[in-house]
């Protein structure tokens, strides 16, 4: 083999590495499955606003410093980043269970959905919706005070629940808007999302196809040179 054609395979080869090399796929996508949600409300508060739990229809909180927990239903749509630990993308966190009140209103089977455009103070763009009689968005929530995510279980903590506008006209006193409700965590199972390529993983695959075909090029080149 002449020189030129060593310089050649050396070449190719690096130019195949400098385009595949820079690319670094970090983040990653994934859904939440199943788990539970556990709620702590402080019930001398609910009861001087004209609440008093009468019933409940939940399962067991992930601890004793919670009141109720809810179920995270199999039917959960809800994506999320790895990047920045958590950052919500879409979906819905649904949940199934109710508790009743003054013995009459009963709410529950709640959602967490990704609404952005929300006025209260200090909230995260996510919102807890009663999906069983109200169809009301009950509570702003706030960013968790804390995050743990291994890849497979995530854990929110510290989440404040913040009376939003629509709960407050329900009870009659808008001034409670953004008052604090009660304060929940979330720890949920998730699965890896594999429906949408991350555009970075795109772009890498589409570069690792340039680099392929410029090395067999090369190789034509060396085989008729």
């Amino acid at each position: 083999m002449r020189f030129y054609q060593i310089a050649t395979i050396v070449g190719c080869t690096t130019a195949a590495f400098i385009s595949i090399a820079p690319i670094r796929s970090e983040a990653a996508t994934f859904q939440i499955k199943s788990g539970v949600t556990s709620v702590y409300h402080d019930l001398n508060f609910l009861s001087s606003i004209g609440l008093n739990l009468t019933g409940t229809n939940t399962t067991q909180p992930i601890n004793s410093n919670f009141i109720v927990g809810f179920s995270i239903s199999p039917d959960t749509n809800f994506k999320f980043s790895n990047v920045h630990d958590f950052t919500p993308l879409s979906g819905t966190i649904k949940h199934t269970g109710t508790i009743t009140f003054n013995n009459q209103t009963s709410v529950g089977n709640f959602s967490i959905d990704l609404a952005l455009k929300r006025t209260v103070n200090h909230a995260s763009g996510l919102v807890l919706r009663d999906t069983f009689s109200l169809n009301k968005v009950l509570f702003d929530l706030s960013a968790p005070g804390s995050v743990a995510f291994d890849g497979k279980d995530l854990t929110l903590a510290d989440v404040k629940l913040l009376i939003s506008p629509e709960f407050a006209s329900v009870l009659g006193n808008p001034n409670l808007a953004g008052v604090l409700g009660g304060t929940a965590r979330i720890d949920a199972q998730v699965v890896p999302d594999a429906a949408v390529p991350e555009p970075e993983s795109v772009l890498t695959t589409l570069l690792a196809g340039a680099a392929l075909l410029a090395t067999r090029f090369c190789i034509q080149k060396i085989k008729y040179t």
